[in-house]
């Protein structure tokens, strides 16, 4: 491993540290009433996640000389939110995943409604944590209220959910980009997008360097999800943590299918690449976030 990317894994390394640990003191503990409810909290966003989201808006605070303390409520919130979507996403009516992480899904542990109903007091507790008194009174109100509009447009009709719907029903659309770049920029570049955006917000960032994290983000975004779709192709199931070939099966868009695996890889590459240019006006506190852009296209799990 060369010294960059030592000092990439160690930076993403103390980010999830703090992360994990925020998430904790944040979150009721298991044993909460009623128990299987925080039980099955706890399984689904503990189980080992990448914690990607979180460490963007980490790390976007990071670039603009932020406090990381400042931003980690909405880091968790964020979090909350990529769980609860992981566990609808794996329902029996939407993907029906048997495996999440190397792992039974949500609803197979706990059964389909009770996986349900975490989904929903994740996303309530989200914005429980978001916007908690203690955390509200350390942020400007209004940047505050900016970043809670813009995460609940992320997740709602016109972000996440659109995506998801449209990639639910894609079998009744014609094959395109259009539709395929629609679901990637919603259904998973939204809420990269927000997390990068928030944290630039709530360390009071200009308003051109939000701007261009905003574009990093969608670039990022996008990449990330063209590597999934490659890895379920070429991917091993070890390294996934579930098995490779479900997008086939489902008989869903992915770039591969309209594409092929080596001009995704190039579009995957070019995007990355694309990050990396607007982030050219900062300096070397954004060095995580550079290299995020690496281990977004080149990453195998």
């Amino acid at each position: 491993m060369n010294a960059t990317m030592q000092h990439l894994e160690a930076s993403l390394q103390q980010k999830r540290e703090l992360i994990e640990a925020a998430l904790r003191e944040e979150l009721p503990g298991r044993d909460t009433y009623p128990e299987v409810l925080f039980e099955s909290i706890h399984y689904s966003l503990f189980d080992g996640g990448k914690r990607l989201r979180p460490i963007l808006v980490l790390a976007a605070a990071e670039a603009v000389g932020g406090k990381l303390e400042t931003v980690l409520p909405v880091a968790c919130a964020l979090e909350c939110i990529h769980t609860y979507s992981l566990i609808h996403d794996d329902l029996p009516s939407i993907d029906n995943h048997a495996y999440r992480r190397g792992k039974l899904a949500n609803h197979r542990k706990f059964g389909p409604a009770t996986a349900l109903l975490t989904g929903d007091a994740l996303q309530s507790l989200a914005f429980e944590v978001l916007t908690h008194p203690r955390h509200a009174a350390t942020v400007n109100p209004e940047r505050l209220l900016q970043v809670v509009y813009e995460v609940a447009q992320a997740v709602g009709p016109q972000g996440m959910v659109g995506g998801q719907v449209v990639d639910t029903i894609s079998d009744l659309f014609q094959e395109d980009l259009k539709t395929l770049e629609y679901i990637h920029h919603h259904k998973t570049g939204a809420l990269i997008e927000v997390s990068v955006r928030a944290g630039a917000l709530l360390s009071d960032a200009a308003e051109e360097q939000i701007e261009q994290l905003g574009r990093y983000a969608r670039a990022l975004g996008l990449a990330f999800q063209i590597v999934d779709d490659i890895l379920d192709v070429v991917g091993q199931a070890e390294e996934l943590g579930k098995p490779v070939g479900e997008d086939e099966k489902l008989s869903k868009m992915t770039y591969p299918a309209l594409l092929g695996l080596e001009q995704s890889r190039r579009l995957a590459q070019q995007l990355g690449q694309e990050a990396l240019e607007t982030l050219r006006g900062f300096g070397p506190m954004a060095e995580t976030l550079r290299g995020l852009a690496h281990y977004v296209v080149a990453r195998t799990h």
